[in-house]
């Protein structure tokens, strides 16, 4: 296996390790509060989630697409058990041939997140949805992340990339972004207390600088180029080629 692979799968796996302490139980669990908002408008036959969470989370509970598949590259005892394993730059699926996909936070944790995202695409059928979530990194958490970046623990060791720049690289595969989400405003704080004084942050960056959301849900559909119908060239000949009709003359009055 190759050695940036190996590098990832490990990531995802701490990751995965991180979402069962409390700070990552709290993100997981606005998660799928955001994600039973969009879900059972997502109509279809196969919905794939990319990358497994924490044992015991079902992020697909709330949709009514009886098909889902969890995919990810190995098996570990601190994630969901996946029904299909394989590479998630490398889906073994055909074209066009997924209603749904989910990325949570796998982006952040990939060595080539482009090539996700294509693959994505490739996968998905016209007008398929993609919902990505993903580390805002101008908030309390990024923050956080520049702080502690260096000392490799997570979350904070993965590249947290801002809204704009995951929107320009939908847009250019052709994806139109239909909807933005935004939650944790709070300090990413591991103290119970502390962190319910602050919960009226929830509600006033929902309202006044929704930008500065710790995480956010980005939902986009894959768009299809429509081509304009051409008339075909004999029917212009045609007009071309047909006589000109003689103009109407008023009928002369008859003389006795």
């Amino acid at each position: 296996m190759n050695t940036l692979h190996k590098r990832d799968y490990s990531s995802r796996q701490a990751f995965c390790a991180w979402l069962d302490e409390s700070l990552g139980r709290r993100l997981l669990k606005a998660e799928q509060a955001e994600l039973e908002k969009i879900l059972p408008d997502l109509f279809g036959y196969h919905l794939v989630q990319l990358g497994a969470v924490r044992r015991g989370t079902d992020l697909l509970s709330s949709s009514c697409i009886w098909h889902r598949i969890v995919l990810e590259a190995e098996v570990w005892p601190e994630a969901q058990s996946p029904s299909l394993l394989s590479r998630i730059d490398a889906l073994p699926f055909a074209n066009a041939t997924v209603d749904g996909i989910i990325l949570p936070h796998v982006l952040e944790y990939e060595a080539a997140p482009h090539q996700v995202l294509r693959e994505a695409q490739r996968v998905l059928v016209p007008y398929g949805t993609l919902a990505i979530l993903g580390f805002n990194p101008w908030s309390f958490w990024g923050l956080w992340r520049f702080i502690l970046c260096r000392r490799g623990s997570m979350p904070w060791c993965g590249r947290f990339y801002s809204l704009t720049r995951i929107q320009d690289w939908l847009a250019l595969l052709g994806f139109k972004t239909v909807e933005l989400r935004y939650f944790l405003f709070r300090p990413p704080l591991r103290q119970p207390r502390l962190m319910r004084r602050l919960r009226f942050l929830e509600e006033v960056g929902r309202r006044w600088y929704p930008f500065f959301a710790g995480s956010y849900l980005v939902v986009a559909k894959k768009q299809v180029m429509r081509l304009n119908p051409i008339d075909p060239l004999w029917r212009e000949e045609e007009s071309l080629n047909m006589p000109a009709l003689a103009e109407p003359t008023t009928r002369e009055r008859c003389r006795d």
